[in-house]
């Protein structure tokens, strides 16, 4: 599977994952119009909105209602502002979700792809190759 990469123009950068486009920009103090999220945006995002699938089929999964079912996602950065240092995840839940499922909530966000790449990083490659003419 290969994920295609182009440059529309201006700050932007496209991602064609078989035929779904992802669209990123910069922000306009980085430079860009602020049309789409930022690329870094987008992967903090992709973080909690899979421990989120995760919670909604554990949920759908027992009937469980998710009205009021929310995540906050914080960051903390290290020192410099620069490095991402900590993500942490709190699942509110409204006072009348079964407090038996609090635990097993948690252990579902756990099982998230994206965090489980984090915490056992790909290998990777980055190279270069002539077009062929077209």
């Amino acid at each position: 599977m290969a994920i295609r990469v182009t440059f529309p123009g201006g700050r932007r950068v496209d991602a064609d994952f078989d035929g779904e486009l992802i669209r990123t920009d910069q922000s306009k103090l980085s430079g860009g119009d602020g049309s789409a999220p930022a690329p870094f945006r987008l992967f903090l995002a992709s973080i909690g909105t899979c421990a989120g699938i995760y919670i909604l089929s554990f949920c759908q999964e027992r009937n469980l209602p998710t009205d009021g079912i929310e995540l906050i996602q914080q960051q903390e950065y290290d020192e410099s502002g620069r490095r991402l240092a900590k993500i942490t995840i709190t699942i509110n839940v409204p006072p009348d979700f079964p407090q038996k499922y609090h635990r097993a909530l948690v252990h579902a966000a756990n099982l998230c792809t994206v965090k489980k790449a984090i915490v056992d990083p790909p290998g990777f490659e980055v190279e270069t190759s002539v077009r062929a003419q077209e």
